[in-house]
C-alpha cells in the first residue's frame, strides 16, 4: 500500500493545500519497506492530487484540507485521513497499528468538527435545508 503524508519540519503539515512536500510510504505486512520524498510545489488544485496519483498513493495523510481538494481525492481513488497533527515518526506508528483516531494525533479543535458535521443534512428544522420543512401551519405564506 502507498501512504503520503504532508511534512513540515519532520510533522504533518497543517494544510494539504499549502505543502511542498510529501513522504511516501510504502507498507507491507505492517511495516515500512520503502519511502521516499516527492514535491508537491504545484499551484493548481487538480495538479496535486493528479501528482499523488502519479505516485501511486492509495492513502492521504494530512492536516486540514480544503472542501474541494477533498473532492478531488476522493475522485481519483485515494481515501483520505485529515486533520492529523503530530511528528511524522509518530503518525507513520499509529497508522500501522491503527490508533490515528488517538485523540493527541487530531489537529486542535478538529475533533468538536467532526462530530458537528455527522448531525449535518438530516435535521428537522423548520425552513432550513434545501425545501424541507413547509409545514408550518394552516395559513402560513397566505399574508395571515
Amino acid at each position: 500500500m502507498q501512504v503520503a503524508i504532508t511534512v513540515w519540519n519532520q510533522r504533518v503539515s497543517p494544510l494539504f493545500d499549502s505543502a511542498r512536500t510529501i513522504v511516501v510510504l510504502k507498507i507491507e505486512d505492517g511495516r515500512v519497506t520503502d519511502h521516499s520524498e516527492a514535491s508537491l510545489d504545484m499551484t493548481m488544485p487538480y495538479s496535486r492530487v493528479q501528482r499523488l496519483h502519479q505516485l501511486g498513493v492509495e492513502v492521504l495523510i494530512c492536516g486540514a484540507i480544503s472542501r474541494p481538494l477533498a473532492t478531488l481525492c476522493a475522485s481519483a481513488g485515494i481515501e483520505l485521513i485529515p486533520w492529523v497533527a503530530g511528528e511524522l515518526d509518530q503518525v507513520i506508528e499509529a497508522f500501522i497499528t491503527n490508533s490515528l483516531h488517538d485523540p493527541v494525533l487530531t489537529m486542535p479543535g478538529c475533533r468538536r468538527r467532526q462530530r458537528r458535521g455527522h448531525r449535518r443534512g438530516g435535521g428537522m428544522g423548520q425552513g432550513r435545508g434545501q425545501g424541507r420543512g413547509r409545514g408550518r401551519g394552516p395559513g402560513w405564506g397566505q399574508g395571515q
